[in-house]
Parts: C-alpha cells; structure tokens; sequence
C-alpha cells in the first residue's frame, strides 16, 4: 500500500516538473515558499491583528490556531510518522532552493497556511477572497519544489482545515463573534 502511495506522489511531482516548472514560476513559487516559511506571512497577519483592537479577537482566534498547527504538525505528526522529504527520498531530485530539515508529513507550510485560511475565510469573505488563494499557492509551492509529496500537503490542508474550523468555532462561541454571513 505505501509503494502505491509513493509511487502516485513521485508521479505527480514528476509531472509537476516536466510540466510546470519554467523561470517565470520559478520566481512566483519562490516567493510563495519563503512567504509560507515559519508561517511568517500569517504570523504577521495575527500580529496586525492582534495590535488592532477592533480585530484583536481573530488575533487571538488565528495565534490559537498557529500554536495548534505547530503542536500538532511539528511538534506530534512529524516526529511520530517520521516521513522522509522526496527529495530525500530520492537523491536524483535536484533542488533550487535550499533544503528544509525535519520530515515531511505533514506539510507545515500547508498546515500553517490551511488554518490560518479557514479561520480568516470564517470571519470575513473579503479575507477569504486574500487568504485561501495565498494558501493554495504557498502549499502548491511544497511540490513545485519537491520538498513534499503530494499526500503531505493534502494532509497538512486539510490538518490545517479541521484545526482551522474547530478554533473558530470554539473561539466564537466564547466570544461571540459574528458568522462571515454577517461580516460582509
């Protein structure tokens, strides 16, 4: 079964190269990937908005859900399935960024993105219509750069998805924040 699993992603990410990859995405999935480095871009998000006061409650919300993605992602998922990165796994694969350490399921990238996304998307469309393209393109960048397999960034998305929702949930229902219907 993992041979099949193995075999699907190296499929996909062959494509992805022989396919996708020229100068010009080269450059637009650079700045993705490194947007999504640490969760930079939505670290600096929660910290907006948690210096506003009239948006500090989805500060807090969106810091719940990225001490949550770091948890649950880094510091329990990844030590405990202990997956190699592709391009560890295949020593062929050549890269042009520098390599991250750790392992590779599931994603951060995609985890950190996903939460951060669905908590923004939640609260207000206008934020999803900023957030959820960022964070298919920063997951998307993993694979351009084959420093994830394709199961590692639908896992994190959909990690990032579960915890996302579940946070805000949680969080609205002690605040009682408005519903996006409501925040137009």
């Amino acid at each position: 079964m993992l041979d099949a699993v193995y075999e699907i992603d190296f499929t996909i990410l062959a494509f992805i190269r022989e396919h996708l990859s020229c100068n010009a995405m080269d450059v637009v999935m650079k700045l993705f990937t490194y947007a999504g480095n640490w969760g930079i871009i939505w670290i600096a998000i929660t910290i907006g908005l948690l210096i506003s006061k009239k948006y500090r409650r989805l500060g807090v919300t969106m810091a719940i859900g990225l001490v949550v993605c770091l948890a649950a992602g880094n510091l329990i998922l990844k030590p405990l399935i202990a997956r190699d990165r592709p391009f560890i796994a295949d020593p062929g694969i050549i890269l042009s960024i520098l390599p991250p350490s750790g392992y590779s399921f599931p994603s951060g990238h995609s985890f950190s993105s996903f939460v951060s996304a669905s908590i923004l998307a939640k609260y207000s469309r206008k934020a999803a219509a900023f957030a959820i393209p960022t964070a298919i393109l920063i997951a998307f960048s993993r694979l351009y750069f084959c420093v994830h397999f394709p199961t590692d960034v639908i896992c994190g998305a959909a990690l990032g998805i579960i915890a996302g929702l579940t946070v805000y949930r949680l969080r609205r229902d002690r605040t009682e924040e408005k519903p996006a219907s409501e925040n137009k």
